[in-house]
């Protein structure tokens, strides 16, 4: 934490720790809506907001700005932590501080998604902590689409759309020295530096689509179907989608140029 012990007016030295089972017992007396209980929960907490920001510190973003949206996190998942539930407060309450601060940092991000897809990812990362929560395993995209009632198509493009993007000269393993990038990682003798920067410049060229061009590249590309078929399916005459889907393609190669 950059040597810091105070954040946010919180000496973090002093920070009180619950055991699992007082932990327990004061989520069920805040959920009967003891409010002194409550104040505990999130006080006795504060530490596994400190441990979740240290993943983001490293963003340039101001640390007690991450603390405070960290404490909304936290203040999200004792509210909506199922006592019922045979799983520790911590393992649904890390994924939901996580998840919080990751909508913080999207939502500053110089990168413009649009409102409905971004509300289409954040239903599909709720959904996601959920099931990880019930199952104690990642969901799959059909298990999330189902969750959400979307197609996997629109999971997949919306998540895609808002991943934080990761440099790929960043080090994933270091020994003796020499240090290993993402690149390295991901390269062979069929994929080569130009062809995976040229695959990144695409996605964020079809993530600069409006929803309906997506969906219609997604329907004739991904689903394969014709440009009749996304007619009635979308509700527009052939001629229209034929005019988008030129559009769109078109919209790709200029975005694809100017990078």
């Amino acid at each position: 934490m950059q040597g810091k012990v105070e954040i946010c007016g919180v000496n973090t030295s002093k920070l009180p720790v619950l055991k699992n089972e007082e932990t327990r017992d004061l989520l069920m007396k805040a959920r009967a809506g003891d409010q002194a209980a409550r104040e505990k929960l999130i006080g006795g907490n504060l530490r596994l907001v400190l441990s979740v920001i240290q993943k983001f510190t490293n963003r340039g973003e101001n640390v007690d700005d991450l603390f405070q949206v960290g404490c909304i996190g936290l203040i999200k998942a004792i509210d909506n932590f199922d006592t019922a539930q045979n799983v520790r407060f911590s393992t649904y309450g890390v994924p939901m501080i996580a998840g919080e601060i990751r909508r913080y940092l999207r939502d500053n991000s110089s990168v413009r998604v649009s409102r409905s897809m971004r509300d289409t990812a954040y239903r599909a990362l709720q959904a996601r902590e959920k099931l990880t929560a019930e199952t104690g395993r990642t969901p799959t995209p059909e298990e999330i689409a189902r969750a959400i009632g979307a197609k996997r198509e629109e999971v997949v493009f919306a998540l895609d759309a808002i991943s934080d993007p990761v440099s790929l000269s960043e080090p994933v393993y270091s020994d003796s020295g020499e240090s290993v990038s993402v690149m390295d990682k991901i390269s062979d003798t069929q994929e080569t530096p130009d062809s995976w920067l040229e695959r990144l410049a695409l996605t964020d060229a079809i993530a600069a689509l409006g929803d309906r061009e997506r969906k219609i590249l997604a329907l004739r590309y991904y689903d394969g179907k014709t440009q009749m078929e996304v007619a009635r399916e979308i509700h527009i005459s052939q001629a229209q989608v034929s005019r988008l889907e030129k559009n769109a393609i078109a919209q790709i190669k200029r975005g694809l140029i100017a990078q």
